[in-house]
């Protein structure tokens, strides 16, 4: 419609407008939320890409659960932070990489990795060592 006829029309014409068009701009805002909606609720649902806990099993697919993993136990520390560790898994920590040219050359000197407890079960917790590692 041009500016023209818009301006030419009266008030109660230009009213009757109003009204339809809020009519249709309503029907239209709801039909757009209906749909984000759908998409939130499929975004949201647990089973896509493995996010549940409950696996597959439940969504009615043919693949069994995930399996839950054990946890991995650190093999090497920081020595010069030993709260800082790695299971030997993943990607190399930046204190490892300083002394990059021993790790790769197999010459593992032992001041990485952390010993097996060497204490019984029955033994206090007071005799076991915080870090333990080789000579």
């Amino acid at each position: 419609m041009r500016r023209q006829d818009l301006e030419a029309m009266d008030f109660e014409e230009l009213w009757l407008l109003h009204e339809e068009l809020t009519k249709i701009l309503a029907e239209k805002i709801t039909a757009e939320k209906r749909e984000l909606e759908k998409r939130l609720a499929q975004l949201n649902q647990p089973d896509q890409l493995g996010g549940g806990e409950s696996g597959a099993a439940e969504a009615g697919t043919d693949q069994p659960p995930r399996r839950k993993y054990p946890k991995v136990v650190p093999k090497y520390f920081n020595p010069l932070q030993p709260t800082e560790t790695w299971s030997g898994r993943g990607k190399q920590p930046r204190w490892l990489e300083r002394d990059v040219f021993d790790w790769n050359r197999g010459s593992q000197s032992g001041r990485f990795l952390i010993q097996a407890p060497c204490w019984s079960a029955e033994a206090s917790m007071d005799d076991a060592p915080l870090f333990g590692r080789h000579p």
